[in-house]
């Protein structure tokens, strides 16, 4: 592939030189193709010492950069931030270099943020989303993902979404409030089938009540076990999935706080719930949308293409029942 202000391709080279081997004039070669003639000259004159070789792409990057900034000052850079701590700002003073090239040398040499480490120790204690490995689980239910999505109920008639905003304008929707539906979901990290149901709240006990449901919900679809739960670390789920997950025979999974990256595959599918069930379409009173999600929770499992399952729905990944 071409760099970006490359003007002609590998192929394109590869037609100058066989017009040229044809008997073309450079001029009429640079004509026909919308170049100069110098640039003809130069594949030509590359092809001519190198071959076919010579009409590769070569890297931009200059041969010299005196004005780079010196090994040594880099490990200095590098050094003053294990030990101290401290920001691009502070570095660039103390070497006598500015804060922006402090912070380039920091990301070229793949240095942490100070979000990321430890203020008294320097050790890296917060996942980072650019080192995150990607993974999948070998079978259905060995591991699954689970949260809730908070959405606002839809006013009788229809919110702003079905009249535009200019008909909640004057704000009379803020005095008399609708609520929020709670939509508890829950993903198997192998297969990716989903279960979700809308609930009055996330406390613990409709928690609870929850996650028994989609275990007999899986187990209708030939996952029988569930071996792992992951979650975050709201006060729901760390204190009150006890009891179920022990009657499942599964152990609960934490995701690290301030991490819901961790927990991306549900965060996905509330993504997807979000712009393809709840703002799909625009629903003129709430149970319209409520009642859309069971539908729409079908097609997700059995016909809505999956890019991570090579375009095929979840149920293809689970044995018939």
């Amino acid at each position: 592939m071409s760099h970006a202000n490359a003007r002609t391709t590998v192929h394109g080279r590869q037609l100058i030189v066989q017009r040229y081997r044809a008997g073309w004039k450079q001029a009429h070669i640079a004509a026909a193709m919308g170049i100069s003639r110098k640039c003809v000259r130069t594949w030509i004159g590359r092809w001519t010492i190198e071959g076919a070789a010579g009409l590769a792409d070569r890297s931009s990057r200059p041969h010299t950069s005196p004005t780079r900034t010196p090994t040594e000052t880099e490990d200095r850079v590098v050094e003053l931030r294990s030990q101290q701590r401290r920001g691009p700002a502070w570095i660039g003073a103390e070497l006598g270099v500015p804060a922006r090239t402090v912070s380039r040398v920091l990301a070229r040499r793949g240095q942490p943020r100070l979000a990321a480490l430890d203020p008294m120790t320097g050790q890296v204690i917060r996942a980072s989303k650019t080192t995150a490995v990607r993974y999948e689980r070998s079978r259905p239910g060995e591991l699954v993902h689970m949260d809730v999505k908070k959405l606002a109920r839809i006013p009788a008639g229809g919110g702003w979404r079905a009249h535009g905003r200019a008909a909640t304008v004057d704000h009379r929707h803020k005095s008399v409030p609708t609520g929020f539906d709670y939509v508890h979901s829950l993903i198997d990290d192998h297969s990716r089938l989903a279960y979700a149901e809308i609930l009055t709240d996330e406390k613990g006990v409709t928690c609870a009540g929850f996650l028994a449901r989609t275990a007999a919900y899986f187990a209708g679809h030939g996952i029988t076990r569930i071996e792992r739960v992951m979650t975050d670390n709201a006060w729901a789920y760390r204190w009150s999935l006890r009891e179920v997950i022990t009657a499942l025979g599964a152990r609960q999974k934490f995701i690290r706080p301030h991490c819901p990256w961790q927990n991306g595959e549900v965060e996905r599918l509330n993504r997807t719930l979000v712009t393809e069930w709840a703002y799909r379409q625009a629903f003129t009173n709430n149970d319209q949308r409520t009642a859309a999600l069971a539908p729409w929770l079908e097609h997700y499992n059995t016909q809505r293409r999956h890019s991570a399952l090579g375009g095929c729905p979840p149920i293809s990944r689970l044995a018939p029942t």
